[in-house]
């Protein structure tokens, strides 16, 4: 058990120094970028959704 919230303490670290480093230092993007790349994030969100359950029923 002390495993798992190992893990998790890690995570929650490398979270609380990778954001700010990705705003800081990240690419800023216009509105127009932003949109075209949020098209595509409910189809794909789709697709990973039906291939994680057919991995579930099938393999």
């Amino acid at each position: 058990m002390s495993t798992v919230f190992i893990t998790l303490g890690l995570l929650f670290l490398s979270l609380l120094i990778i954001v700010p480093l990705v705003e800081k230092f990240g690419k800023k993007r216009s509105d127009e970028e932003a949109r075209s790349l949020s098209r595509f994030l409910l189809p794909l969100l789709a697709l990973l959704l039906v291939l994680q359950i057919i991995a579930y029923y099938f393999f």
